[in-house]
Formats: structure tokens, sequence, C-alpha cells
């Protein structure tokens, strides 16, 4: 299967969100490569920054896509405990791109439209659930998307995914 662009693979998104009557907006901006400069190119706007953390465990086999706050550490421990599995990690860049078909810095839900194994476990923390909006790179970090939090459950909901809320 040819690998799609950046361009492509928003596109992708909007397609569905569209099927969806969901609405969003778009920040567009000059490549973020940190969060913290990500957090500049949207200062002042309302929506919870995020951070979208894919880990996976000692063996490859179990996968988990974790989104909160991004001023708030992943207690890794808890986590484990949570999901019931152990010696969790970070993926690799490279399984990253098997997985998700994406580069590190635009990790996000939307990326899970493009894990053909279906494989990946999505996990939300409650903490930001309770928030109206939520800002997410829309697998490209030239774009800031703002979405309601009850769209974004539905989107990911729509592509097959079960959300978990969990108290991180």
């Amino acid at each position: 299967m040819e690998e799609l662009t950046e361009k492509e693979k928003f596109e992708k998104i909007q397609q569905i969100l569209n099927e969806l009557n969901i609405e969003t907006s778009i920040v567009e901006h000059e490549p973020a490569v940190t969060t913290e400069l990500a957090d500049k190119f949207i200062e002042g706007l309302e929506g919870v920054r995020t951070k979208s953390m894919f880990i996976t465990n000692k063996k490859k086999k179990n996968f988990y896509l974790v989104i909160l706050d991004d001023s708030k550490r992943l207690d890794m421990s808890k986590f484990q405990e949570i999901v019931g599995d152990k010696q969790l990690r970070l993926v690799s860049e490279e399984l990253l791109h098997e997985k998700m078909k994406l580069q590190p810095g635009v990790v996000s839900p939307f990326g899970l439209l493009f894990n053909t194994d279906h494989d990946i476990k999505f996990y939300f923390d409650k903490d930001i659930a309770e928030q109206s909006i939520q800002t997410f790179h829309p697998n490209t970090n030239t774009k800031t998307m703002f979405i309601k939090t009850t769209d974004l459950f539905k989107f990911v909901e729509k592509i097959g995914y079960e959300v978990n809320i969990i108290d991180l």
C-alpha cells in the first residue's frame, strides 16, 4: 500500500469528520516540534492542550494510546495497574510508523484511523474528559485542531475504537 502524505492523511480525517457533521476549527502554523511551541501558536484560545502517548509492553503485543493534559506526567505504574499489563514503555519511532503511519510529534487519536491491525486500546484521562474542547495535531504538526470532546469520542467510536475514560 502506498504511503499517504500528511495532506492526504489530514484530508481523510476531514472526510470522516464531515460525514459525522463534526465541526472543528484549525489554526495553521509553522511546524511545532514541542508541546511548548505548539501552545504558543494557540495561546489565548479555549481548549485543553493535550499530550498523546503511544505505549506498548515489552513483548510489543499490547498497544495503548493515552491522552492527557500536556502539563500532566503519566504515572506509568498506575497506568500499568489500570490496564493489567507490565513493563510498559513508549513505542519506538519505527513501531509508531508501522502501527499508526505517523512520525513522532504528531501522535493523536486521529492516528487510530491508520491502524490497519486495529489493535490499539484508547485511554483518555478523566480530568480532561470533563472539559468541552480538546486540541490535537491532526497527523501534522503544522496545524492544531480544536474539537469538542463529545465529537472526538464520536469520531473514535465511528472508526471502531472504544473510549476508555480513566483516572490518571
